[in-house]
């Protein structure tokens, strides 16, 4: 496993990337994000669905995001998608570095149609999964809904953060998904942008996240 990480100072401002390699047995994940970009995206992970989530994930964070992976999907969409949870959570500490100047904590409660779905999230360095979804079918399309847990319990514990998922309305699988994934777009993008009255502290009364 090898990553690399980048921050760099641009005409005054913090740009935060980081880039973030993993190769196992069952899959080979390569991972870049930008924290402080226009939600440009080129996903591919040979899982149309978790693609369309990743998306949402960058357009609503404003995220760039670009991910590539290759894995064992002849078996079954699991290890990918677990994996591509890991590495994406990785990249995300990577590029928040010690997380001095961030806003820490995020919300955001997203409507798709009939289903509505909150999400709250910290940065705390502490990974915890609270997770309320009911998706009524077992699949969406070839996409196992079981695996949309699966996604986020990898990318808490490897983005140390705690996240929170309800959900207030909704009887469409596709429709509960998306909204969920957006929220928690939203909710990153708000707790990952820089807090411009303490933009050199670290969001703690501990000193340390």
């Amino acid at each position: 496993m090898m990553s690399k990480d980048t921050i760099k100072e641009i005409d005054g401002s913090l740009s935060r990337t980081a880039t973030v390699s993993r190769t196992t047995g069952e899959t080979n994940v390569l991972v870049t994000i930008g924290l402080d970009g226009t939600g440009k995206c080129k996903v591919n992970t040979g899982i149309p669905f978790l693609d369309h989530m990743l998306h949402q994930i960058a357009s609503h964070g404003l995220f760039d995001l670009d991910i590539e992976a290759t894995g064992d999907i002849h078996i079954d969409d699991h290890h990918t998608n677990e994996d591509v949870g890991i590495t994406l959570g990785m990249a995300l500490a990577k590029a928040l570095g010690d997380r001095k100047g961030i806003v820490r904590f995020g919300h955001f409660v997203a409507p798709l149609d009939e289903s509505l779905v909150q999400v709250a999230l910290d940065f705390s360095g502490r990974p915890s999964l609270s997770y309320g979804l009911q998706i009524p079918t077992q699949r969406v399309g070839t996409y196992d809904t079981q695996l949309v847990r699966e996604f986020f319990v990898a990318i808490i514990n490897h983005a140390q953060m705690t996240l929170h998922i309800r959900q207030l309305d909704g009887i469409n699988s596709h429709h509960i998904i998306e909204a969920t994934f957006k929220a928690f777009a939203r909710a990153m993008r708000m707790a990952t942008e820089v807090d411009v009255r303490r933009a050199h502290e670290i969001p703690s009364s501990k000193g340390v996240l």
